[in-house]
This record gives C-alpha cells, sequence and structure tokens, in this order.
C-alpha cells in the first residue's frame, strides 16, 4: 500500500500480518480524497483525526496533502506498532500524535477537527459509538468521513449525510452538521 498524493506520493505505507487490520483500499482512499478535495478545495492548514487508525493511511494520505495535524486513534497493539513505524519512516512524529486509546473513551484534542476519518471494523458494532465521540470532536463545518459495509448507522442529532459512495463491499459518507457555520 501506498500513499497516492501530495509530499509523500508513492511511499509506502505497511499492515501489520493477519486480519486485524483491514486497509482502506487504494481506490476507496482515492475515492474519498476527490469527495473531501472537491468540497475544501485542499487539505492545507487542516487538522483532521484517524479513529481505528490501523495503518494510519487514511491520516497520513491527509498530512501528505498538507493537512497540519492528525490525531491517530488505534488500541490494538500490533497495529498501533505499525503506525508508529509508518508515522516514523514519513518523518510525521512532530505533525501527529499517536493515542493507544478505545475511540469511545478518548478525550477530545486541544483544537476541535475539520475532518475525522472512522473506519471500524466492519460487523463490529462501533460505529455508532464512534460518531457520537467524533461530533464532540468536529469543529463547525467540518467533516466526518465513515466506512462502513451494511446498514449505515443512525447518526447523531445535528449530523446528515451529505454524499455516499460505494467502493466494492464498502460504502463512504461524508457526514457534516445539518446546519453548518458559516
Amino acid at each position: 500500500m501506498r500513499i497516492i498524493a501530495g509530499q509523500w506520493r508513492g511511499r509506502r505505507i505497511d499492515a501489520p500480518a493477519g486480519d486485524v487490520t483491514r486497509p482502506t483500499s487504494d481506490r476507496a482512499r482515492e475515492g474519498l480524497f476527490s469527495m473531501l478535495a472537491s468540497r475544501l478545495g485542499g487539505f492545507a492548514d487542516l487538522h483532521v483525526a484517524d479513529f481505528f487508525a490501523g495503518t494510519g493511511a487514511l491520516g497520513l494520505e491527509a498530512l501528505s496533502r498538507g493537512a497540519a495535524f492528525c490525531t491517530f486513534l488505534e488500541k490494538d497493539r500490533k497495529a498501533l506498532d505499525m503506525l508508529k513505524a509508518n508515522v516514523a519512516r514519513l518523518g510525521a512524529q512532530e505533525s501527529s500524535e499517536v493515542r493507544a486509546q478505545a475511540v469511545e473513551h478518548a478525550p477530545a484534542p486541544a483544537r476541535a477537527c475539520d475532518i475525522i476519518f472512522i473506519d471500524p471494523p466492519y460487523d463490529a458494532g462501533l460505529a455508532s459509538a464512534a460518531l457520537e465521540r467524533a461530533a464532540s470532536w468536529l469543529a463547525p463545518g467540518g467533516w466526518i468521513s465513515l466506512e462502513y459495509r451494511g446498514e449505515a448507522p443512525l447518526l447523531p442529532a445535528g449530523l446528515e449525510i451529505h454524499a455516499e459512495r460505494r467502493f466494492g463491499k464498502a460504502k463512504v459518507i461524508l457526514i457534516r452538521d445539518a446546519v453548518p457555520a458559516g
């Protein structure tokens, strides 16, 4: 797996062996970032979070494209070790925080997030709790990206779906405040 665009374009991202980590496919990642770029114009100076980070592919892609900072959340030890190695390999330590925490218990960062990537393990029932947590981390006018399979989870009050795409078995939805600031 590789970074698709930006300063680290073509650089390798490693994933741990086994099936604990399911990285977002290159095709889905490219589609997601195209959807976000068409809405945001670019990623310069944005603060992002990568929930259930795994390899860190989503957050690292955002950093590569100009995001200022990424908070990564991952609790699986093997994935966490690989995530830290990927961050170090790309030299992203100064622009990131890697937390060994479960998403549902993680306190919000000092600055609200402009984009939050949520890619929970499929069929684990974690999407709703992650969306609740993300709603409290989100900056006014910010975006949440949720990758899931099957039925879409219920959204927290005040959030609505703005776009939806299918990439194989995975669905990606972009979620935003029902009444964005501005």
